[in-house]
Protein backbone atom coordinates (compact mmCIF):
# COMPACT_ATOMS: atom_id res chain seq x y z
CA UNK A 1 0.00 0.00 0.00
CA UNK A 2 1.47 3.40 -0.97
CA UNK A 3 1.85 5.93 1.47
CA UNK A 4 -1.01 8.18 -0.38
CA UNK A 5 -3.57 5.42 0.23
CA UNK A 6 -2.65 4.48 3.94
CA UNK A 7 -2.77 8.24 5.03
CA UNK A 8 -6.04 8.78 3.18
CA UNK A 9 -7.41 5.62 4.94
CA UNK A 10 -6.18 6.76 7.92
CA UNK A 11 -7.33 9.93 7.88
CA UNK A 12 -10.95 8.41 7.41
CA UNK A 13 -10.46 5.79 10.61
CA UNK A 14 -9.63 8.96 12.34
CA UNK A 15 -12.76 10.72 11.84
CA UNK A 16 -15.16 7.67 12.10
CA UNK A 17 -13.75 7.14 15.17
CA UNK A 18 -14.32 10.59 16.22
CA UNK A 19 -18.24 10.16 15.75
CA UNK A 20 -18.16 6.63 17.48
CA UNK A 21 -18.11 4.60 14.63
CA UNK A 22 -15.01 2.48 15.30
CA UNK A 23 -12.66 -0.03 13.19
CA UNK A 24 -11.04 -0.67 16.01
CA UNK A 25 -6.88 -0.21 16.16
CA UNK A 26 -6.72 2.37 13.33
CA UNK A 27 -4.33 1.07 10.54
CA UNK A 28 -4.34 2.89 7.48
CA UNK A 29 -5.46 -0.70 5.70
CA UNK A 30 -9.03 -1.02 4.04
CA UNK A 31 -10.51 -4.11 5.54
CA UNK A 32 -13.83 -5.54 7.12
CA UNK A 33 -13.77 -4.04 10.09
CA UNK A 34 -13.51 -0.44 8.14
CA UNK A 35 -15.74 -1.02 5.46
CA UNK A 36 -18.64 -1.80 8.62
CA UNK A 37 -17.86 1.45 10.54
CA UNK A 38 -18.31 3.51 7.26
CA UNK A 39 -21.60 1.67 6.38
CA UNK A 40 -22.59 1.90 9.96
CA UNK A 41 -21.77 5.69 10.08
CA UNK A 42 -23.76 6.50 6.88
CA UNK A 43 -26.80 4.60 7.76
CA UNK A 44 -26.81 7.08 10.92
CA UNK A 45 -26.81 10.04 8.51
CA UNK A 46 -28.72 8.79 6.00
CA UNK A 47 -26.52 9.22 3.48
CA UNK A 48 -25.49 7.08 0.09
CA UNK A 49 -22.17 4.42 1.49
CA UNK A 50 -19.28 4.32 -1.21
CA UNK A 51 -19.36 1.17 -3.17
CA UNK A 52 -17.06 -1.72 -1.51
CA UNK A 53 -13.55 -0.99 -2.15
CA UNK A 54 -13.78 3.26 -2.11
CA UNK A 55 -12.29 3.24 1.05
CA UNK A 56 -9.63 5.41 -0.21
CA UNK A 57 -11.91 8.07 -1.82
CA UNK A 58 -14.21 8.37 1.35
CA UNK A 59 -12.90 11.13 3.78
CA UNK A 60 -12.52 13.76 0.77
CA UNK A 61 -16.05 12.42 0.43
CA UNK A 62 -17.68 12.48 3.90
CA UNK A 63 -14.89 14.46 6.02
CA UNK A 64 -13.16 16.65 3.96
CA UNK A 65 -14.05 19.84 6.32
CA UNK A 66 -12.45 17.74 9.29
CA UNK A 67 -9.00 19.08 10.40
CA UNK A 68 -5.79 18.80 12.65
CA UNK A 69 -6.19 14.80 12.24
CA UNK A 70 -2.75 14.25 13.82
CA UNK A 71 -1.60 15.73 17.20
CA UNK A 72 1.77 16.00 18.97
CA UNK A 73 2.54 14.81 22.43
CA UNK A 74 5.68 14.66 24.74
CA UNK A 75 6.66 12.06 26.73
CA UNK A 76 7.10 13.64 30.70
CA UNK A 77 9.01 11.91 33.45
CA UNK A 78 5.46 10.73 34.80
CA UNK A 79 5.15 8.84 31.52
CA UNK A 80 8.17 6.73 32.17
CA UNK A 81 8.09 6.48 36.38
CA UNK A 82 4.05 4.80 35.05
CA UNK A 83 5.77 1.75 33.00
CA UNK A 84 5.76 -1.85 34.69
CA UNK A 85 6.91 -4.92 33.93
CA UNK A 86 4.49 -7.77 34.01
CA UNK A 87 5.29 -10.93 35.13
CA UNK A 88 4.42 -14.17 33.79
CA UNK A 89 2.72 -15.79 36.77
CA UNK A 90 -0.55 -15.19 38.30
CA UNK A 91 1.14 -14.45 41.58
CA UNK A 92 3.91 -11.76 40.48
CA UNK A 93 0.75 -10.28 38.41
CA UNK A 94 -0.98 -10.14 41.91
CA UNK A 95 1.64 -8.21 43.31
CA UNK A 96 1.53 -5.35 41.35
CA UNK A 97 0.32 -2.18 42.56
CA UNK A 98 -1.47 -1.82 39.15
CA UNK A 99 -1.24 -3.15 35.60
CA UNK A 100 -0.25 -0.45 33.55
CA UNK A 101 1.57 -0.05 30.27
CA UNK A 102 4.60 -2.09 29.73
CA UNK A 103 6.54 0.40 27.26
CA UNK A 104 5.78 4.21 25.98
CA UNK A 105 5.46 2.68 22.64
CA UNK A 106 1.73 0.65 24.00
CA UNK A 107 1.30 3.64 25.59
CA UNK A 108 1.20 5.93 22.74
CA UNK A 109 -0.41 3.46 20.87
CA UNK A 110 -3.60 3.41 22.85
CA UNK A 111 -3.62 7.21 23.55
CA UNK A 112 -3.96 7.54 19.55
CA UNK A 113 -6.01 3.94 19.01
CA UNK A 114 -3.51 2.55 16.59
CA UNK A 115 -1.57 -0.22 15.93
CA UNK A 116 2.07 -0.14 17.28
CA UNK A 117 2.76 -0.77 13.67
CA UNK A 118 0.87 2.24 12.56
CA UNK A 119 2.35 4.40 15.98
CA UNK A 120 6.19 3.58 14.33
CA UNK A 121 5.07 4.05 10.64
CA UNK A 122 3.98 7.35 12.11
CA UNK A 123 7.53 8.74 13.76
CA UNK A 124 10.06 7.12 11.67
CA UNK A 125 12.35 9.01 13.48
CA UNK A 126 11.91 7.23 17.12
CA UNK A 127 14.09 4.49 18.16
CA UNK A 128 11.38 3.07 20.67
CA UNK A 129 14.40 1.15 22.52
CA UNK A 130 15.55 4.75 23.44
CA UNK A 131 12.80 6.44 23.92
CA UNK A 132 12.08 8.60 27.06
CA UNK A 133 11.16 12.19 28.98
CA UNK A 134 10.98 14.99 26.38
CA UNK A 135 10.56 13.04 23.33
CA UNK A 136 7.62 14.12 21.18
CA UNK A 137 5.24 11.29 19.55
CA UNK A 138 3.26 12.01 16.69
CA UNK A 139 -0.70 10.01 16.81
CA UNK A 140 -4.06 10.33 15.76
CA UNK A 141 -6.53 12.94 17.22
CA UNK A 142 -9.25 11.02 18.32
CA UNK A 143 -10.44 13.09 21.03
CA UNK A 144 -14.66 12.58 20.42
CA UNK A 145 -16.69 15.51 19.97
CA UNK A 146 -19.27 16.32 23.38
CA UNK A 147 -22.53 15.34 22.07
CA UNK A 148 -24.09 14.08 25.79
CA UNK A 149 -25.96 11.21 23.68
CA UNK A 150 -27.13 8.78 25.31
CA UNK A 151 -27.65 4.93 23.82
CA UNK A 152 -31.56 3.94 24.31
CA UNK A 153 -30.52 0.57 23.75
CA UNK A 154 -27.26 -1.73 23.09
CA UNK A 155 -27.20 -4.67 20.44
CA UNK A 156 -24.54 -7.13 20.25
CA UNK A 157 -24.51 -9.39 16.94
CA UNK A 158 -22.43 -12.78 17.55
CA UNK A 159 -22.26 -13.04 13.65
CA UNK A 160 -20.48 -9.37 12.46
CA UNK A 161 -18.91 -9.26 16.35
CA UNK A 162 -20.04 -5.51 16.79
CA UNK A 163 -21.37 -3.96 19.49
CA UNK A 164 -23.73 -0.86 18.54
CA UNK A 165 -25.70 2.30 20.40
CA UNK A 166 -28.65 3.25 19.06
CA UNK A 167 -30.72 6.36 19.81
CA UNK A 168 -34.82 6.24 20.49
CA UNK A 169 -35.21 6.10 16.43
CA UNK A 170 -33.36 2.80 16.04
CA UNK A 171 -30.36 4.67 14.65
CA UNK A 172 -26.91 3.69 15.29
CA UNK A 173 -25.27 6.64 17.51
CA UNK A 174 -21.43 3.96 17.60
CA UNK A 175 -20.42 1.18 16.62
CA UNK A 176 -17.84 -1.01 18.14
CA UNK A 177 -16.04 -3.90 16.96
CA UNK A 178 -16.00 -6.89 19.68
CA UNK A 179 -15.18 -10.41 20.44
CA UNK A 180 -17.13 -12.99 21.63
CA UNK A 181 -16.76 -16.43 23.12
CA UNK A 182 -14.82 -19.22 21.27
CA UNK A 183 -17.40 -21.87 22.66
CA UNK A 184 -20.38 -21.59 21.25
CA UNK A 185 -22.26 -22.92 24.46
CA UNK A 186 -21.23 -20.09 25.92
CA UNK A 187 -22.44 -17.35 24.12
CA UNK A 188 -25.55 -16.12 25.41
CA UNK A 189 -28.59 -17.11 23.49
CA UNK A 190 -30.84 -13.94 21.65
CA UNK A 191 -32.87 -11.85 23.37
CA UNK A 192 -32.55 -8.95 25.83
CA UNK A 193 -30.12 -8.55 28.87
CA UNK A 194 -29.57 -5.06 30.75
CA UNK A 195 -26.87 -3.36 31.84
CA UNK A 196 -26.51 -3.76 35.63
CA UNK A 197 -23.63 -2.68 36.88
CA UNK A 198 -20.81 0.51 35.52
CA UNK A 199 -17.14 -0.17 37.07
CA UNK A 200 -14.34 2.05 36.00
CA UNK A 201 -11.15 0.85 36.38
CA UNK A 202 -11.91 -2.74 37.75
CA UNK A 203 -10.08 -5.26 39.94
CA UNK A 204 -9.80 -8.97 38.06
CA UNK A 205 -9.65 -12.21 40.02
CA UNK A 206 -7.97 -14.79 38.11
CA UNK A 207 -8.65 -18.38 39.35
CA UNK A 208 -6.85 -21.20 37.11
CA UNK A 209 -9.10 -23.86 34.81
CA UNK A 210 -6.35 -26.41 35.64
CA UNK A 211 -4.69 -27.24 38.90
CA UNK A 212 -2.42 -30.59 39.61
CA UNK A 213 -3.55 -33.31 41.10
CA UNK A 214 -3.81 -32.67 44.95
CA UNK A 215 -3.21 -29.13 44.38
CA UNK A 216 -6.06 -26.31 45.59
CA UNK A 217 -7.15 -23.89 43.38
CA UNK A 218 -5.42 -20.32 44.10
CA UNK A 219 -6.95 -17.01 43.60
CA UNK A 220 -4.89 -14.20 42.77
CA UNK A 221 -6.50 -10.33 42.53
CA UNK A 222 -5.13 -8.48 39.85
CA UNK A 223 -4.88 -4.49 40.95
CA UNK A 224 -6.80 -1.92 37.59
CA UNK A 225 -5.00 -0.72 35.09
CA UNK A 226 -4.64 -0.98 31.34
CA UNK A 227 -3.03 -4.33 30.82
CA UNK A 228 -5.51 -5.88 33.61
CA UNK A 229 -7.72 -8.84 31.66
CA UNK A 230 -10.53 -6.96 31.69
CA UNK A 231 -9.15 -3.32 30.72
CA UNK A 232 -10.12 -0.14 32.22
CA UNK A 233 -13.96 -0.33 32.24
CA UNK A 234 -16.20 -2.85 33.35
CA UNK A 235 -20.20 -3.09 32.58
CA UNK A 236 -22.07 -6.27 34.37
CA UNK A 237 -24.89 -7.55 32.28
CA UNK A 238 -28.20 -8.94 34.08
CA UNK A 239 -27.02 -12.24 33.11
CA UNK A 240 -24.76 -13.36 35.94
CA UNK A 241 -20.66 -13.49 35.40
CA UNK A 242 -21.25 -11.99 31.53
CA UNK A 243 -20.30 -8.13 31.09
CA UNK A 244 -18.56 -5.89 28.48
CA UNK A 245 -14.97 -4.86 28.65
CA UNK A 246 -11.76 -3.73 27.69
CA UNK A 247 -8.61 -5.82 26.94
CA UNK A 248 -5.24 -5.55 26.83
CA UNK A 249 -4.60 -6.76 23.55
CA UNK A 250 -6.66 -4.29 21.18
CA UNK A 251 -5.39 -6.01 17.76
CA UNK A 252 -7.40 -8.92 18.44
CA UNK A 253 -10.65 -7.99 18.77
CA UNK A 254 -13.06 -9.03 15.98
CA UNK A 255 -12.58 -12.87 16.61
CA UNK A 256 -14.15 -15.62 18.73
CA UNK A 257 -11.61 -16.18 21.62
CA UNK A 258 -13.10 -14.66 24.81
CA UNK A 259 -14.47 -16.77 27.89
CA UNK A 260 -18.13 -15.66 27.12
CA UNK A 261 -18.05 -11.78 27.76
CA UNK A 262 -18.10 -8.87 25.04
CA UNK A 263 -14.41 -7.56 24.81
CA UNK A 264 -13.85 -4.26 23.78
CA UNK A 265 -10.76 -2.21 22.65
CA UNK A 266 -9.97 -0.26 25.87
CA UNK A 267 -10.79 3.27 24.45
CA UNK A 268 -14.30 2.13 23.16
CA UNK A 269 -14.88 0.33 26.15
CA UNK A 270 -14.67 3.61 27.91
CA UNK A 271 -16.64 5.33 25.06
CA UNK A 272 -19.45 2.70 25.89
CA UNK A 273 -19.07 3.31 29.39
CA UNK A 274 -20.35 7.05 28.69
CA UNK A 275 -23.48 6.33 26.90
CA UNK A 276 -25.39 3.33 28.49
CA UNK A 277 -26.78 3.78 32.24
CA UNK A 278 -27.73 0.64 34.65
CA UNK A 279 -30.80 -0.68 32.96
CA UNK A 280 -29.85 0.03 29.75
CA UNK A 281 -31.44 -2.95 27.45
CA UNK A 282 -28.47 -4.90 25.28
CA UNK A 283 -29.83 -7.02 22.64
CA UNK A 284 -28.11 -10.23 21.49
CA UNK A 285 -28.89 -10.87 18.28
CA UNK A 286 -27.49 -13.73 16.12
Amino acid sequence: MNGGTFLAILALQICLDRHGFSSNSLDGQSGAKTAAALAAYCESKGIEPPVPGGEAQAFLRYFSGEHDLFTEETVTAADMAALVRIPEDPAGKARLPNMGYESIREMFAERGHVTPHTLSRLNPHIDWTKVGAGDRIRIPEVTPGATGAKAARVTISLSKFTVTALDRSGKPIAVFPCSIAKDKSKRPPPGDLKIVTKIPNPNYTYTPDHVSPGKKKERHIFQPGPNNPVGVVWLGLSLPGYGIHGTPTPERIGRAESHGCFRLANWNAERLYELVEPGTVVSIAP
